[in-house]
């Protein structure tokens, strides 16, 4: 539901925690490990019992909010209002693509005889998963770019009839990177786009990425995720031959890309048709030009699927997800 409601001991709210707020707080240096009182919005709308539907919804669009508590005269939580109570999830007119065409030469033992996307987890391909997902948000319109086995791909998936949605192809004739096949896209898309690698499989809503992306007006925007390395061991750190300090096994923190963007049709501009270019570089011309670029940070379980040891973790992923 993307929100938590916080109470006192006799159930009276005193705040809530939203899922823009943790996004915030992650934008902000926070840890998912910290506590949430410095995130948490003290002064929530709410609505009373005696609300009628209507009013409800007005005060939903009038504060650009998609939850309101439901409280009694006493301020005891009583539910919660979801604009998905009020409203069917629209169907999307922006594109969904998904780069399908990489070797995954790392997993060769696997991919010799079929292409990446369409090794089965949890008893499906990676790139149905996706496509299903994809498909449940409102989104009926895909690409899909193919290279390496691509017949196999376009024909397991055909045109989309079997989802209920459209699929069009992109063939690279020569491997054109994690972004250059999107210089081949014709007509050009006339609204912002959603691209993600077909190999990453997420609990990330793509179009709650959409919808960031267009609301803060940016040209690009692409999902991060912190990441932490573990140091089995004590550093010691030193000046020459002196010891200086020790580090017990130590925690490095990084933010990485998640291989999941949302792109203005303008971007597609800063590409050369059917020249070899990779998102990284795509998204340092768009910067370099001042166009703004942003990042959307995830707090959503996310697997990138690049190794043989991947997919028993990738199959728990998906029966965890069927748990909860």
């Amino acid at each position: 539901m993307q929100i938590a409601l916080v109470t006192n001991k006799e159930k009276i709210l005193i705040g809530i925690l939203t899922d823009g707020d943790i996004r915030r707080g992650l934008i902000n240096g926070l840890d998912l490990s910290d506590p949430i009182g410095d995130i948490v919005n003290w002064e929530p709308l709410v609505a009373k019992l005696s609300w009628k539907s209507d009013m409800v919804l007005e005060v939903m669009r009038s504060n650009t909010v998609k939850q309101v508590p439901i409280v009694d005269d006493d301020g005891k939580v009583s539910g919660l209002h979801s604009l998905d109570d009020f409203l069917a999830r629209p169907l999307l007119s922006n594109l969904m693509i998904i780069m399908a065409g990489g070797r995954g030469e790392r997993m060769l033992q696997h991919t010799d005889k079929i292409p990446k996307p369409l090794l089965k987890v949890g008893g499906k391909p990676m790139l149905e998963h996706i496509i299903i997902r994809a498909a449940n948000e409102g989104f009926k319109n895909f690409v899909i770019t193919t290279n390496y086995l691509g017949p196999m791909i376009e024909e397991y998936f055909g045109l989309g009839e079997k989802w209920n949605v459209k699929i069009s192809y992109i063939r690279e004739m020569h491997a054109l990177g994690t972004a250059g096949a999107l210089s081949l896209l014709n007509p050009t898309p006339e609204a912002p786009m959603v691209v993600t690698n077909g190999d990453v499989l997420t609990d990330i809503k793509y179009g709650d990425l959409l919808d960031f992306h267009i609301r803060n007006d940016a040209a690009a925007t692409l999902a991060v995720k912190p990441h932490e390395v573990h140091n089995p061991f004590g550093v010691v750190k030193m000046e020459g031959a002196k010891v200086i300090g020790f580090e017990e096994k130590p925690v490095w923190r990084n933010i990485i890309n998640a291989g999941i963007y949302a792109l203005n049709p303008e971007s597609l501009a800063y590409l050369t048709f059917s020249e070899y270019c990779d998102m990284p570089d795509l998204l340092t011309r768009i910067t370099s030009d001042k166009k703004q670029c942003l990042a959307y940070p995830m707090h959503e379980r996310w697997i990138d699927v690049g190794r043989p040891d991947d997919l028993p973790v990738a199959t728990d992923f998906l029966l965890r997800n069927k748990r909860t």
